[in-house]
């Protein structure tokens, strides 16, 4: 009855043993919890699926209007991906896109005054799960995630870089 405990304790000893094997295994298990965090909170968040929720968080929390392009960037996906996240948005009644004022040929994206309602009814319960996913953590184990989790944008940035001039750019 162990199930994935068990079998979460044999890979840990599998792929413990050399820096390659545990960069594979983070790598995975990066993957993995990010399918999993999609599922949990899609089935959670009411209304909107995670994606939605996220590309409307931070549209709603920039200093400025962001374009669809700007928040691509910020969310790690294609324009064309946040284009489809803010259409259905704009479907619901979250969202307003505006061509921006800087440049006419961007598009904006505006939070809704239903979407700030939403965000004051919904978002005291998504605190609460969060804060039920990081209770594993103490203080200084979380602080220690969050200072790795940042880092790892500069290897992202160096992978990025590197794949410009491959074949894949």
């Amino acid at each position: 009855m162990g199930g994935v405990g068990v079998e979460l304790q044999t890979l840990i000893e599998r792929y413990s043993g050399s820096r390659e094997d545990r960069g594979k295994a983070v790598f995975s298990t990066i993957f993995i919890v990010g399918n999993k965090l999609q599922t949990l909170f899609d089935a959670r968040i009411p209304k909107l699926t995670l994606r939605q929720f996220m590309l409307l968080s931070i549209a709603g929390q920039a200093a400025s209007p962001l374009t669809l392009t700007e928040l691509g960037e910020v969310l790690g996906c294609s324009r064309q991906n946040v284009r489809k996240l803010a259409g259905a948005l704009e479907a619901k009644g979250f969202a307003e896109l505006r061509r921006s004022e800087e440049d006419a040929r961007a598009v904006t994206l505006l939070p809704t005054e239903k979407a700030k309602a939403y965000f004051a009814e919904v978002f005291p319960e998504y605190a609460s799960e969060l804060g039920a996913l990081f209770s594993v953590y103490d203080d200084a184990e979380e602080k220690a995630l969050f200072e790795l989790m940042m880092r790892l944008y500069a290897g992202l940035e160096k992978l990025a870089e590197a794949g410009e001039g491959g074949k894949n750019a």
